[in-house]
């Protein structure tokens, strides 16, 4: 993110008027100027020549365009009486093979309790691979028993990160009607085996939230992007994301920055980038353990793997407008997931 402004010098312009402007102190200005700028362009005592200078970045005329903080330069999430539809994209890269997953979602907030936001999603249209409808047998399994989950109410703490399956009791009572449909249209040991493993997931709620946390769609939405950004803008955060199938996700060290300042288009900016962060190494990862093999005092952390997001608000405190992420790791091949969320509501 940018740290600081550049003010053009107008004709007759001074010191004092420029810092005016802007609402400062015309030495603090001074000294920030002489913090930024080269040698040959630092103010004495007055302007001698000098044709811009360097402002604070939230040194502007305009106030309707600085970010609206909380404590700390925090961003505080308050999606009271949000509703927001979104149009999903997940891409699943493993060396040259290449697939992509599209579909429509709808996100309602239900309440808040506690310091903790409780919402509904639910899935508003079918299920496309590659660019097609889904219509392979076990594609088409997967996705017709995953319809028991929907509505599906989630919770989040205070930062909007997703935190548990609130409403796993009704996951049974649905399954009776998913699974008729199924057996009017399928027959043999593959429907057999799908709904065998449904009926595993939704009879043990341990199971349901594990089932869950591999949701892209539910981890990226949902991350925790709502910090506290300190002085700088900024804070420096480890998270984990299912990139791949492990009992213990792959950690990620990464920093996670804001501008103060809104874009153009009056949206709130969010971005993150890092590196895998984890004492496991590719064979580790490759044999699924959940812990390193190799115990050491210092253990080399194992970076081989790359972490970015970014992610655009209407408001301080709302769900995102659109957002991006992007996690990769190396184990025989680059493994990387991509999840592109973008809002769909109609103004």
């Amino acid at each position: 993110m940018q740290k600081y402004n550049i003010h053009t010098v107008q004709k007759d312009e001074t010191l004092k008027s420029i810092a005016s402007l802007y609402g400062l102190d015309q030495d603090a200005l001074k000294l920030f100027h002489n913090n930024h700028c080269a040698v040959k362009d630092m103010i004495l005592i007055n302007l001698n020549g000098q044709k811009e200078l360097f402002i604070p970045r939230t040194a502007v005329a305009d106030k309707n365009i600085l970010v609206k903080f909380g404590r700390g330069n925090s961003l505080v999430f308050q999606p009271e009486n949000s509703m927001r539809r979104y149009s999903v994209v997940i891409t699943i890269e493993k060396g040259e093979n290449k697939s992509e997953l599209k579909y429509e979602t709808s996100v309602r907030w239900l309440k808040t309790e506690k310091r903790h936001h409780f919402f509904e999603i639910d899935r508003t249209s079918n299920l496309y691979l590659n660019e097609e409808e889904v219509n392979e047998i076990a594609d088409l399994l997967a996705y017709r028993t995953s319809k028991i989950l929907y509505p599906l109410q989630i919770s989040t703490d205070e930062q909007g990160k997703f935190e548990a399956v609130e409403n796993a009791e009704v996951f049974i009572k649905r399954w009776a009607a998913v699974k008729e449909e199924l057996y009017k249209e399928f027959e043999g040991q593959t429907v057999d085996e799908y709904c065998g493993k449904i009926e595993k997931v939704i009879s043990q709620p341990e199971a349901i939230d594990l089932y869950l946390k591999n949701d892209y769609f539910i981890r990226t939405l949902f991350f925790g992007i709502y910090q506290s950004f300190g002085k700088e803008y900024k804070t420096e955060m480890t998270a984990t994301f299912p990139v791949v199938d492990n009992a213990i996700e792959p950690r990620y060290k990464f920093t996670l920055q804001t501008d103060p300042l809104k874009g153009e288009t009056g949206l709130i900016t969010v971005e993150g980038s890092g590196k895998l962060y984890e004492e496991r190494d590719i064979d580790d990862f490759i044999r699924r353990s959940p812990f390193s093999l190799i115990i050491e005092d210092e253990p080399v952390m194992n970076e081989e793997g790359t972490f970015r997001l970014i992610s655009y608000m209407k408001g301080e405190t709302s769900l995102p407008e659109s957002l991006y992420l992007e996690c990769s790791i190396m184990l025989q091949e680059e493994k990387k997931i991509s999840v592109s969320v973008s809002g769909i509501d109609k103004n």
